[in-house]
């Protein structure tokens, strides 16, 4: 379902721009699985591996993506699992460049086995 997202550019946001509404988020936030907002301001998502060196080769195929987008996201690494905060810091909230960042996650969460 997210693939329409994840074809799409990570287009960065001027400063004055406002962060998303909820109104204006929820469309984008269906587009994707899994992913909660937190407080309005932020999209998070956990994902699940079998042991320590799965969840850092994850990080490893994610970070050529998120340098060639431009869009980095916050991730903590433990035995088996990885979170993904997502949000737009320039504007202190949501951006739609964040949904679709999530979408190219999930795709390469798709293509190391993530659960």
């Amino acid at each position: 379902m997210s693939a329409n997202l994840a074809d799409r550019k990570c287009v960065p946001c001027r400063g004055g721009t406002p962060p998303l509404s909820r109104d204006q988020f929820a469309p984008l936030l269906a587009q994707l699985s899994g992913w909660q907002v937190e407080d309005d301001k932020k999209i998070v998502k956990s994902y699940r591996f079998h042991n320590f060196v799965e969840a850092v080769n994850f990080v490893n195929a994610l970070t050529p993506v998120a340098e060639r987008e431009g869009h980095h996201p916050d991730l903590y690494v433990r035995w088996g699992e990885v979170r993904v905060d997502l949000w737009t810091h320039k504007i202190g909230g949501l951006a739609e460049a964040d949904f679709v960042m999530a979408a190219k996650i999930d795709r390469v969460a798709g293509t190391v086995g993530a659960s």
